[in-house]
Protein backbone atom coordinates (compact mmCIF):
# COMPACT_ATOMS: atom_id res chain seq x y z
CA UNK A 1 0.00 0.00 0.00
CA UNK A 2 2.85 2.52 0.84
CA UNK A 3 4.72 1.74 -2.03
CA UNK A 4 1.60 2.56 -4.31
CA UNK A 5 1.77 5.23 -2.66
CA UNK A 6 4.68 7.05 -3.42
CA UNK A 7 4.93 5.26 -6.98
CA UNK A 8 1.19 5.80 -8.01
CA UNK A 9 -0.54 8.03 -5.98
CA UNK A 10 -3.96 8.55 -5.91
CA UNK A 11 -5.15 6.20 -9.28
CA UNK A 12 -2.78 3.32 -8.22
CA UNK A 13 -4.26 3.06 -4.42
CA UNK A 14 -7.67 2.84 -5.78
CA UNK A 15 -6.92 0.66 -8.04
CA UNK A 16 -5.52 -1.86 -5.98
CA UNK A 17 -8.06 -1.17 -3.39
CA UNK A 18 -10.90 -2.09 -5.89
CA UNK A 19 -9.29 -5.38 -6.41
CA UNK A 20 -9.27 -6.43 -3.20
CA UNK A 21 -12.98 -5.37 -2.84
CA UNK A 22 -13.26 -7.69 -5.74
CA UNK A 23 -15.85 -4.34 -7.01
CA UNK A 24 -15.80 -0.72 -7.06
CA UNK A 25 -13.65 2.08 -5.49
CA UNK A 26 -13.52 5.72 -5.34
CA UNK A 27 -13.07 9.34 -4.27
CA UNK A 28 -16.45 11.16 -4.09
CA UNK A 29 -16.60 15.39 -3.52
CA UNK A 30 -19.31 16.36 -0.85
CA UNK A 31 -21.79 17.06 -3.94
CA UNK A 32 -21.67 13.57 -5.34
CA UNK A 33 -19.42 14.40 -8.24
CA UNK A 34 -16.72 11.52 -8.57
CA UNK A 35 -13.26 12.62 -8.38
CA UNK A 36 -11.08 9.59 -9.23
CA UNK A 37 -12.49 5.77 -9.38
CA UNK A 38 -11.49 2.41 -10.54
CA UNK A 39 -13.40 -0.86 -10.98
CA UNK A 40 -12.03 -4.59 -11.16
CA UNK A 41 -14.13 -5.28 -14.26
CA UNK A 42 -15.70 -3.49 -17.08
CA UNK A 43 -19.08 -5.27 -15.52
CA UNK A 44 -18.27 -4.04 -11.65
CA UNK A 45 -21.52 -2.73 -9.95
CA UNK A 46 -21.06 1.04 -9.73
CA UNK A 47 -23.46 2.66 -7.05
CA UNK A 48 -25.72 5.58 -7.50
CA UNK A 49 -23.01 7.97 -6.15
CA UNK A 50 -25.01 11.19 -5.42
CA UNK A 51 -27.35 8.96 -3.68
CA UNK A 52 -25.07 6.88 -1.47
CA UNK A 53 -23.12 9.94 -0.92
CA UNK A 54 -26.02 12.25 0.73
CA UNK A 55 -27.27 9.10 3.03
CA UNK A 56 -23.39 8.47 4.25
CA UNK A 57 -22.97 11.83 4.58
CA UNK A 58 -26.10 12.57 6.93
CA UNK A 59 -25.33 9.45 8.90
CA UNK A 60 -21.93 10.52 9.29
CA UNK A 61 -23.00 14.13 10.77
CA UNK A 62 -25.89 12.93 12.66
CA UNK A 63 -24.05 10.20 14.52
CA UNK A 64 -20.26 11.80 14.78
CA UNK A 65 -19.16 8.18 13.15
CA UNK A 66 -15.90 8.15 11.41
CA UNK A 67 -17.26 5.05 9.16
CA UNK A 68 -20.52 4.23 7.19
CA UNK A 69 -22.12 1.23 5.79
CA UNK A 70 -24.70 0.20 3.69
CA UNK A 71 -26.15 -2.64 2.52
CA UNK A 72 -27.53 -2.65 -1.30
CA UNK A 73 -28.83 -5.88 -1.67
CA UNK A 74 -26.22 -7.98 -3.49
CA UNK A 75 -23.80 -5.47 -2.52
CA UNK A 76 -22.27 -3.64 0.41
CA UNK A 77 -21.12 0.03 0.34
CA UNK A 78 -18.31 1.50 2.50
CA UNK A 79 -17.90 5.13 3.16
CA UNK A 80 -14.91 6.72 4.95
CA UNK A 81 -14.39 10.70 5.05
CA UNK A 82 -10.66 11.59 4.23
CA UNK A 83 -10.84 14.42 6.99
CA UNK A 84 -13.00 13.94 9.60
CA UNK A 85 -15.17 17.03 10.91
CA UNK A 86 -14.57 18.55 7.62
CA UNK A 87 -17.48 18.76 5.78
CA UNK A 88 -16.06 19.69 2.36
CA UNK A 89 -13.57 16.60 2.80
CA UNK A 90 -13.94 14.03 -0.20
CA UNK A 91 -14.89 10.57 0.88
CA UNK A 92 -13.68 7.02 0.12
CA UNK A 93 -16.59 4.77 -1.21
CA UNK A 94 -15.88 1.52 -1.71
CA UNK A 95 -18.78 -0.91 -3.32
CA UNK A 96 -17.63 -4.58 -2.35
CA UNK A 97 -19.59 -7.87 -2.61
CA UNK A 98 -21.84 -9.54 0.68
CA UNK A 99 -21.03 -10.61 2.53
CA UNK A 100 -17.51 -8.15 3.30
CA UNK A 101 -14.43 -9.83 3.53
CA UNK A 102 -13.14 -10.26 6.98
CA UNK A 103 -10.77 -7.66 8.14
CA UNK A 104 -11.51 -5.64 5.00
CA UNK A 105 -13.23 -2.45 7.18
CA UNK A 106 -9.80 -2.66 8.99
CA UNK A 107 -8.02 -2.46 5.49
CA UNK A 108 -9.78 0.73 4.06
CA UNK A 109 -9.45 2.61 7.68
CA UNK A 110 -5.75 1.98 7.55
CA UNK A 111 -5.53 2.95 3.54
CA UNK A 112 -7.40 6.72 4.75
CA UNK A 113 -3.93 7.98 5.64
CA UNK A 114 -2.03 7.67 2.78
CA UNK A 115 -4.84 8.36 0.19
CA UNK A 116 -5.21 11.82 1.79
CA UNK A 117 -1.92 11.86 1.91
CA UNK A 118 -1.74 11.44 -1.98
CA UNK A 119 -4.33 13.92 -2.46
CA UNK A 120 -2.83 16.29 -1.07
CA UNK A 121 0.29 16.10 -2.32
CA UNK A 122 -1.36 15.82 -5.67
CA UNK A 123 -3.14 18.82 -5.31
CA UNK A 124 0.01 20.68 -4.18
CA UNK A 125 1.74 19.68 -7.04
CA UNK A 126 -0.97 20.74 -10.03
CA UNK A 127 -1.03 24.55 -7.66
CA UNK A 128 2.45 24.49 -8.23
CA UNK A 129 2.22 23.58 -12.20
CA UNK A 130 -0.36 26.45 -12.46
CA UNK A 131 1.85 29.13 -10.31
CA UNK A 132 4.95 28.11 -12.83
CA UNK A 133 2.51 28.76 -15.75
CA UNK A 134 2.02 31.59 -14.67
CA UNK A 135 5.36 32.38 -14.00
CA UNK A 136 6.14 31.29 -17.46
CA UNK A 137 3.33 33.30 -19.43
CA UNK A 138 4.42 36.57 -17.42
CA UNK A 139 7.68 36.72 -18.51
CA UNK A 140 6.83 35.61 -21.73
CA UNK A 141 4.35 38.58 -21.70
CA UNK A 142 7.76 40.60 -20.59
CA UNK A 143 9.31 39.71 -22.91
CA UNK A 144 6.80 40.60 -26.25
CA UNK A 145 6.57 43.72 -24.54
CA UNK A 146 10.23 44.38 -24.74
CA UNK A 147 10.25 42.61 -28.69
CA UNK A 148 7.69 45.24 -29.47
CA UNK A 149 9.24 48.57 -27.55
CA UNK A 150 6.78 49.39 -24.42
CA UNK A 151 9.44 49.53 -22.16
CA UNK A 152 7.60 51.04 -19.67
CA UNK A 153 4.82 48.50 -19.33
CA UNK A 154 7.54 45.70 -19.51
CA UNK A 155 9.51 47.28 -16.25
CA UNK A 156 6.39 47.48 -14.35
CA UNK A 157 5.00 44.09 -15.15
CA UNK A 158 8.35 42.37 -14.23
CA UNK A 159 8.64 44.42 -11.15
CA UNK A 160 6.63 41.21 -10.01
CA UNK A 161 9.13 38.94 -10.93
CA UNK A 162 12.80 38.72 -10.38
CA UNK A 163 15.38 39.28 -11.13
CA UNK A 164 15.03 43.01 -12.11
CA UNK A 165 15.62 43.69 -15.57
CA UNK A 166 19.12 44.80 -16.42
CA UNK A 167 19.87 47.75 -18.94
CA UNK A 168 22.04 47.51 -21.17
CA UNK A 169 21.42 43.87 -21.91
CA UNK A 170 22.95 41.42 -24.21
CA UNK A 171 20.04 38.70 -25.63
CA UNK A 172 21.68 35.15 -25.46
CA UNK A 173 19.90 32.35 -27.70
CA UNK A 174 19.63 28.70 -26.68
CA UNK A 175 18.64 26.12 -28.63
CA UNK A 176 18.24 22.66 -26.41
CA UNK A 177 18.11 18.90 -27.73
CA UNK A 178 14.10 17.34 -27.42
CA UNK A 179 12.76 18.20 -24.00
CA UNK A 180 15.64 19.37 -21.88
CA UNK A 181 14.75 23.10 -22.09
CA UNK A 182 14.33 23.48 -18.37
CA UNK A 183 16.83 21.13 -17.30
CA UNK A 184 19.10 23.63 -19.46
CA UNK A 185 17.20 26.73 -17.58
CA UNK A 186 18.22 25.35 -14.27
CA UNK A 187 21.71 25.21 -15.45
CA UNK A 188 21.76 28.95 -16.84
CA UNK A 189 20.20 29.87 -13.56
CA UNK A 190 22.99 28.23 -11.75
CA UNK A 191 25.73 29.37 -14.00
CA UNK A 192 24.89 33.08 -13.92
CA UNK A 193 23.82 33.32 -10.25
CA UNK A 194 20.09 34.55 -10.82
CA UNK A 195 21.10 37.95 -12.82
CA UNK A 196 19.13 36.95 -15.89
CA UNK A 197 15.62 37.35 -17.42
CA UNK A 198 15.52 33.28 -18.69
CA UNK A 199 12.01 33.32 -20.75
CA UNK A 200 10.56 29.58 -22.80
CA UNK A 201 11.06 31.29 -26.29
CA UNK A 202 6.55 30.96 -27.67
CA UNK A 203 7.49 30.39 -31.26
CA UNK A 204 10.39 27.66 -31.02
CA UNK A 205 9.92 24.74 -28.81
CA UNK A 206 13.88 23.94 -28.30
CA UNK A 207 14.89 27.84 -27.83
CA UNK A 208 15.42 29.93 -24.19
CA UNK A 209 16.28 33.12 -24.37
CA UNK A 210 17.94 34.62 -21.83
CA UNK A 211 18.25 38.62 -21.29
CA UNK A 212 21.54 39.66 -19.50
CA UNK A 213 23.22 42.37 -18.24
CA UNK A 214 25.40 43.27 -20.72
CA UNK A 215 28.54 43.69 -18.35
CA UNK A 216 30.20 40.75 -16.89
CA UNK A 217 30.35 39.77 -13.12
CA UNK A 218 33.40 40.11 -11.62
CA UNK A 219 36.70 39.04 -13.21
CA UNK A 220 37.69 35.93 -12.38
CA UNK A 221 40.62 33.91 -14.47
CA UNK A 222 38.98 30.65 -13.75
CA UNK A 223 35.62 31.35 -14.61
CA UNK A 224 34.23 31.96 -17.90
CA UNK A 225 31.30 34.02 -19.37
CA UNK A 226 27.83 32.84 -18.69
CA UNK A 227 27.17 31.88 -22.51
CA UNK A 228 30.49 29.85 -22.82
CA UNK A 229 29.71 27.47 -19.68
CA UNK A 230 26.29 26.97 -20.41
CA UNK A 231 28.10 25.50 -24.49
CA UNK A 232 30.62 23.71 -22.16
CA UNK A 233 28.31 22.20 -19.68
CA UNK A 234 25.34 21.27 -22.04
CA UNK A 235 27.02 18.72 -24.58
CA UNK A 236 23.99 18.94 -26.61
CA UNK A 237 22.67 22.75 -26.74
CA UNK A 238 24.02 25.40 -29.01
CA UNK A 239 24.62 29.36 -28.22
CA UNK A 240 24.05 32.79 -29.77
CA UNK A 241 24.65 36.08 -28.74
CA UNK A 242 23.83 39.71 -29.35
CA UNK A 243 26.34 42.22 -28.96
CA UNK A 244 25.49 44.72 -25.81
CA UNK A 245 22.34 47.07 -26.65
CA UNK A 246 19.81 48.88 -24.85
CA UNK A 247 17.01 47.17 -23.00
CA UNK A 248 14.63 49.25 -25.56
CA UNK A 249 16.75 47.70 -28.67
CA UNK A 250 15.98 43.67 -27.07
CA UNK A 251 14.45 42.95 -30.25
CA UNK A 252 17.51 44.02 -32.20
CA UNK A 253 19.56 42.15 -29.57
CA UNK A 254 17.44 38.82 -30.23
CA UNK A 255 17.66 38.97 -34.50
CA UNK A 256 22.05 39.23 -33.81
CA UNK A 257 21.86 36.34 -31.19
CA UNK A 258 19.94 34.42 -33.53
CA UNK A 259 21.97 34.75 -36.61
CA UNK A 260 24.86 34.05 -33.93
CA UNK A 261 22.49 30.82 -32.94
CA UNK A 262 22.92 30.13 -36.83
CA UNK A 263 26.63 30.31 -37.03
CA UNK A 264 27.36 28.44 -33.96
CA UNK A 265 25.78 25.45 -34.95
CA UNK A 266 28.96 24.86 -37.49
CA UNK A 267 31.20 25.45 -35.19
CA UNK A 268 32.97 22.56 -32.55
CA UNK A 269 32.43 24.61 -29.46
CA UNK A 270 28.89 25.29 -30.07
CA UNK A 271 28.80 29.12 -29.14
CA UNK A 272 29.31 32.09 -31.09
CA UNK A 273 28.68 36.19 -30.72
CA UNK A 274 27.71 38.49 -33.06
CA UNK A 275 29.86 39.87 -35.54
CA UNK A 276 30.19 43.81 -35.61
CA UNK A 277 27.91 44.80 -38.24
CA UNK A 278 25.77 48.48 -38.56
CA UNK A 279 22.37 48.12 -38.41
CA UNK A 280 20.83 49.59 -41.98
CA UNK A 281 17.90 52.20 -39.54
CA UNK A 282 21.60 53.77 -38.79
CA UNK A 283 22.61 54.76 -42.14
CA UNK A 284 19.43 56.02 -44.12
CA UNK A 285 20.27 59.23 -42.64
CA UNK A 286 16.93 61.75 -42.52
CA UNK A 287 15.90 61.35 -45.19
CA UNK A 288 15.53 57.40 -44.71
CA UNK A 289 13.45 59.09 -41.50
CA UNK A 290 10.62 60.96 -43.42
CA UNK A 291 10.44 58.18 -45.56
CA UNK A 292 9.28 56.25 -42.84
CA UNK A 293 6.83 57.91 -41.18
CA UNK A 294 5.53 58.74 -44.72
CA UNK A 295 5.05 54.73 -45.24
CA UNK A 296 3.85 54.11 -41.76
CA UNK A 297 1.62 57.26 -41.57
CA UNK A 298 -1.61 55.26 -42.89
CA UNK A 299 -0.91 52.36 -39.73
CA UNK A 300 0.13 54.50 -37.17
CA UNK A 301 -3.14 56.87 -37.61
CA UNK A 302 -5.03 54.20 -38.03
CA UNK A 303 -8.73 54.30 -35.58
CA UNK A 304 -10.52 51.13 -35.78
CA UNK A 305 -14.27 51.26 -36.45
CA UNK A 306 -15.20 49.05 -34.02
CA UNK A 307 -13.78 48.29 -30.37
CA UNK A 308 -13.34 44.71 -30.96
CA UNK A 309 -10.84 45.63 -34.10
CA UNK A 310 -7.18 45.77 -33.60
CA UNK A 311 -5.67 49.24 -33.08
CA UNK A 312 -2.74 51.09 -34.34
CA UNK A 313 -0.04 49.64 -31.94
CA UNK A 314 -1.89 45.71 -32.63
CA UNK A 315 -0.89 46.38 -36.32
CA UNK A 316 2.48 47.46 -35.54
CA UNK A 317 3.09 44.61 -33.46
CA UNK A 318 1.27 41.99 -36.05
CA UNK A 319 3.74 43.07 -38.69
CA UNK A 320 6.66 43.28 -37.34
CA UNK A 321 5.85 39.77 -35.00
CA UNK A 322 5.01 38.62 -38.96
CA UNK A 323 8.02 39.75 -40.40
CA UNK A 324 10.31 38.20 -37.70
CA UNK A 325 8.65 35.06 -37.35
CA UNK A 326 6.98 34.64 -40.75
CA UNK A 327 4.04 31.89 -40.46
CA UNK A 328 5.28 31.32 -36.74
CA UNK A 329 3.62 34.35 -35.53
CA UNK A 330 0.48 32.79 -34.72
CA UNK A 331 2.41 31.05 -31.64
CA UNK A 332 3.71 34.55 -30.48
CA UNK A 333 0.76 36.83 -31.11
CA UNK A 334 -1.43 33.81 -29.63
CA UNK A 335 -3.67 34.31 -32.59
CA UNK A 336 -5.11 31.79 -35.21
CA UNK A 337 -3.72 31.74 -38.55
CA UNK A 338 -6.84 32.86 -39.82
CA UNK A 339 -6.91 36.04 -37.80
CA UNK A 340 -3.74 36.70 -38.82
CA UNK A 341 -4.20 36.46 -42.37
CA UNK A 342 -6.71 38.78 -42.62
CA UNK A 343 -4.65 41.69 -40.46
CA UNK A 344 -1.85 40.95 -42.48
CA UNK A 345 -3.77 41.69 -45.37
CA UNK A 346 -5.69 45.00 -44.16
CA UNK A 347 -1.79 45.88 -43.38
CA UNK A 348 -1.14 45.82 -46.90
CA UNK A 349 -4.27 47.90 -48.10
CA UNK A 350 -3.97 50.57 -45.90
CA UNK A 351 -0.18 51.19 -46.33
CA UNK A 352 -0.42 49.79 -50.65
CA UNK A 353 2.14 47.01 -50.21
CA UNK A 354 1.67 43.76 -51.91
CA UNK A 355 3.38 42.17 -48.63
CA UNK A 356 3.54 38.75 -50.71
CA UNK A 357 6.48 40.24 -52.49
CA UNK A 358 9.82 40.42 -51.03
CA UNK A 359 10.38 43.67 -51.91
CA UNK A 360 7.74 45.17 -49.98
CA UNK A 361 8.13 43.19 -46.68
CA UNK A 362 12.21 44.66 -46.75
CA UNK A 363 10.40 47.97 -47.33
CA UNK A 364 8.36 47.77 -44.22
CA UNK A 365 10.75 45.88 -42.32
CA UNK A 366 13.15 48.67 -42.68
CA UNK A 367 10.68 51.27 -42.32
CA UNK A 368 9.43 49.77 -38.73
CA UNK A 369 13.12 49.61 -37.24
CA UNK A 370 13.99 53.10 -38.13
CA UNK A 371 10.78 54.24 -36.55
CA UNK A 372 12.20 52.06 -33.70
CA UNK A 373 15.96 53.80 -33.96
CA UNK A 374 16.13 57.56 -33.00
CA UNK A 375 17.05 59.98 -35.33
CA UNK A 376 21.01 60.45 -35.41
CA UNK A 377 22.13 64.23 -35.80
CA UNK A 378 21.47 66.31 -39.37
CA UNK A 379 25.19 65.72 -40.82
CA UNK A 380 25.93 67.57 -44.36
CA UNK A 381 26.62 64.87 -46.99
CA UNK A 382 26.90 64.80 -50.72
CA UNK A 383 23.47 64.40 -52.65
CA UNK A 384 22.66 61.16 -54.23
CA UNK A 385 23.63 60.71 -57.77
CA UNK A 386 21.04 60.96 -60.59
CA UNK A 387 18.76 57.70 -61.06
CA UNK A 388 20.98 54.84 -62.11
CA UNK A 389 20.19 51.20 -62.63
CA UNK A 390 17.34 49.17 -62.85
CA UNK A 391 13.78 50.47 -62.47
CA UNK A 392 11.03 49.36 -59.48
CA UNK A 393 9.80 45.89 -60.50
CA UNK A 394 6.05 46.14 -61.84
CA UNK A 395 3.75 46.15 -59.04
CA UNK A 396 5.83 47.64 -56.78
CA UNK A 397 4.01 50.45 -54.56
CA UNK A 398 4.69 54.07 -54.26
CA UNK A 399 6.27 53.99 -50.87
CA UNK A 400 8.59 50.91 -52.28
CA UNK A 401 9.77 52.70 -55.07
CA UNK A 402 10.32 55.83 -52.94
CA UNK A 403 12.80 53.32 -51.18
CA UNK A 404 15.26 53.91 -53.86
CA UNK A 405 16.18 57.28 -53.49
CA UNK A 406 17.40 56.22 -49.88
CA UNK A 407 19.22 53.69 -51.00
CA UNK A 408 21.59 55.96 -53.26
CA UNK A 409 22.56 57.42 -50.04
CA UNK A 410 26.72 56.76 -49.80
CA UNK A 411 26.66 55.67 -46.56
CA UNK A 412 23.92 53.06 -47.68
CA UNK A 413 25.92 52.00 -50.36
CA UNK A 414 29.47 51.60 -47.78
CA UNK A 415 26.48 49.51 -45.95
CA UNK A 416 25.95 47.72 -48.82
CA UNK A 417 29.07 46.51 -49.83
CA UNK A 418 30.35 45.72 -46.32
CA UNK A 419 26.85 43.22 -46.42
CA UNK A 420 27.86 41.42 -49.49
CA UNK A 421 31.49 41.24 -49.14
CA UNK A 422 31.67 37.93 -47.56
CA UNK A 423 29.65 36.03 -50.79
CA UNK A 424 32.07 37.49 -53.19
CA UNK A 425 31.98 34.74 -55.92
CA UNK A 426 28.57 33.20 -54.33
CA UNK A 427 26.09 36.15 -55.20
CA UNK A 428 24.17 34.26 -57.88
CA UNK A 429 22.70 32.00 -55.11
CA UNK A 430 22.10 34.60 -53.37
CA UNK A 431 20.29 37.12 -55.99
CA UNK A 432 18.43 33.63 -57.07
CA UNK A 433 16.75 32.78 -53.82
CA UNK A 434 16.06 36.30 -53.37
CA UNK A 435 14.74 36.75 -57.07
CA UNK A 436 11.83 33.61 -55.80
CA UNK A 437 10.86 35.71 -52.69
CA UNK A 438 12.96 33.07 -50.44
CA UNK A 439 11.25 30.10 -51.72
CA UNK A 440 13.91 27.11 -51.89
CA UNK A 441 12.12 25.32 -54.24
CA UNK A 442 11.54 27.60 -57.16
CA UNK A 443 15.56 28.96 -56.30
CA UNK A 444 16.75 24.99 -56.75
CA UNK A 445 14.74 24.76 -60.11
CA UNK A 446 16.22 28.37 -61.45
CA UNK A 447 19.80 27.33 -60.55
CA UNK A 448 19.27 23.84 -62.03
CA UNK A 449 20.05 22.30 -58.96
CA UNK A 450 18.18 19.56 -56.25
CA UNK A 451 16.27 21.11 -53.28
CA UNK A 452 18.63 19.69 -50.50
CA UNK A 453 22.18 21.11 -53.16
CA UNK A 454 20.00 24.77 -52.53
CA UNK A 455 19.98 24.39 -48.84
CA UNK A 456 23.75 23.63 -48.98
CA UNK A 457 24.53 26.26 -50.29
CA UNK A 458 22.64 28.54 -48.45
CA UNK A 459 23.86 26.95 -45.23
CA UNK A 460 27.41 27.71 -46.61
CA UNK A 461 26.00 31.51 -47.19
CA UNK A 462 24.73 31.52 -43.31
CA UNK A 463 28.40 30.68 -42.02
CA UNK A 464 29.69 33.21 -45.01
CA UNK A 465 27.91 35.75 -43.34
CA UNK A 466 27.02 34.84 -40.22
CA UNK A 467 23.51 35.36 -40.70
CA UNK A 468 20.48 33.05 -40.31
CA UNK A 469 18.90 32.29 -44.32
CA UNK A 470 16.45 29.84 -43.82
CA UNK A 471 15.12 30.19 -40.39
CA UNK A 472 13.43 33.47 -39.37
CA UNK A 473 14.51 35.95 -38.04
CA UNK A 474 16.32 35.81 -41.37
CA UNK A 475 18.82 38.16 -42.58
CA UNK A 476 16.99 38.03 -46.18
CA UNK A 477 15.52 41.88 -45.79
CA UNK A 478 18.50 43.09 -45.28
CA UNK A 479 20.45 41.68 -47.90
CA UNK A 480 17.67 42.07 -50.51
CA UNK A 481 18.42 45.93 -49.25
CA UNK A 482 21.82 45.66 -49.73
CA UNK A 483 21.73 43.96 -53.64
CA UNK A 484 19.16 46.79 -54.58
CA UNK A 485 21.81 49.42 -53.20
CA UNK A 486 24.57 47.54 -55.23
CA UNK A 487 22.09 48.24 -58.51
CA UNK A 488 21.14 51.54 -58.19
CA UNK A 489 25.17 52.56 -57.61
CA UNK A 490 26.10 54.38 -60.79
Amino acid sequence: MHRLARTGGTAELLRWLAGRAEGWAGLVGPDGTVLHAAARTAGAMVPDVAGLVAEGASALTERGVQAYSLDTGAHTALLFPLSAGDPAAPVLAVVTPRPVAAGFATLLADVVLPLSLCRQAETLERKRRRVDLAESRGREAVLHLLMTGQLSVAQQVAGALRPRLPDPVRVCVVECSGDGRDEVARVCGDVDGGRSWIVRCPVYARHLILVMPAEERAPDPGVAATDETVAARVGDCVVGVSEPVPLADTATGYRQAFHALAVARELPGRHARFGVSPDSALVVGPDGHRWADELLNPLLTHVPRRAQDPGSQELLATAASWLAFASHATDHLKVHRNTLAARLRFIGELLGLDLHRLADQSALDLALRVRATPALPCTPEPAPPAPYGPGPGPGTSKAARGLDDILRRPAVRDWADQQLAPVQGAEETLRTWLGCEGRLGPAAAELGISVPGARKRLTRLETALQRSLLRPPSARYDLWLALRARDLAP
